[in-house]
């Protein structure tokens, strides 16, 4: 992934009452990115859903909007997947629904299979809104993984891109790298010297990532780096609410295979109550 990831983006347009709110989440970010928006509907045109595009989507006739509007009928799970491949998309906008009894966002089961079929990046959107709402804060995992450089670099990029003025890097750091059986204060005092020195190994990993990115993306920005201690997707997870993150940048998962559906992995718990909105990268 290069530091301009998002050439192009796609989002699914069902004609529904969130219909003008995601639109003007994707145009406004085709804008800031500066990529061709392709809207993806699964069902036949008319002329009624062309006109109605048009109506909403003419505030950003001033902004030179790249648009296409692709009208495909069939499974929208396969529509979408085959349009995204079809188009070349690199980034996929989706929108989360709420469990109104549980008061708890999660990805309903149309975006969540495209979510772990997906070959491009996604974004969830939990609340989209027709008058921006500022992403201040956008936290982005830090765990020792091939594609965590370039997720940072990408973070970077959309931090830049968006003018959020705050990037957390979260590095979750799994308990069983602590080899101390603590029963007392000895024991005690060896378990927290042992984190210090993870913390310390941890931080200068990401240290040395941002180095290679270019100042122009870090220049500004105040930047914070968060070793946790705990369970992958749920301490990133709560770390995001609690600090009140506007953005969750994760890697996508390496490969889905079997075992993942019996035994989620951390994007899974990710998606099974978003903390805010997330964008997972391929």
């Amino acid at each position: 992934m290069s530091l301009q990831p998002f050439k192009s983006i796609g989002i699914g347009v069902a004609f529904s009452p969130n219909l003008k709110a995601n639109l003007f989440e994707a145009a406004r970010l085709s804008v800031f990115f500066k990529s061709k928006l392709i809207l993806i509907h699964v069902g036949e045109a008319t002329n009624d859903k062309a006109k109605m595009l048009e109506v909403y989507l003419k505030p950003f006739e001033n902004d030179n909007l790249n648009l296409e509007v692709v009208y495909k009928q069939g499974n929208p799970v396969d529509v979408i997947l085959s349009t995204c491949q079809e188009k070349n998309v690199d980034l996929l906008v989706l929108g989360a629904v709420q469990r109104e009894r549980f008061l708890k966002y999660y990805v309903g089961s149309i975006a969540r299979k495209i979510t772990r079929q997906a070959k491009c990046s996604i974004l969830l959107l939990i609340k989209p809104t027709i008058e921006r709402v500022p992403c201040e804060h956008i936290v982005v995992n830090g765990l020792k993984d091939p594609k965590t450089e370039q997720t940072i670099k990408a973070a970077f990029y959309v931090a830049k891109k968006l003018n959020s003025e705050k990037i957390t890097i979260v590095e979750e750091i799994k308990q069983d790298q602590i080899s101390v059986k603590v029963d007392d204060d000895k024991s005690l005092r060896r378990a927290n010297i042992i984190k210090e020195r993870i913390k310390l190994r941890e931080n200068s990993r990401i240290k040395e990532i941002i180095s290679h990115i270019p100042k122009t993306y870090t220049k500004d920005k105040i930047i914070k780096l968060q070793p946790i201690f705990g369970k992958k997707g749920y301490s990133i997870g709560h770390y995001a609410q609690i600090s009140r993150a506007d953005l969750l940048v994760m890697n996508a998962p390496s490969k889905m295979t079997f075992w993942d559906r019996l035994f989620p992995h951390d994007i899974e718990h990710i998606l099974t109550e978003l903390p805010t909105d997330v964008l997972i990268l391929q």
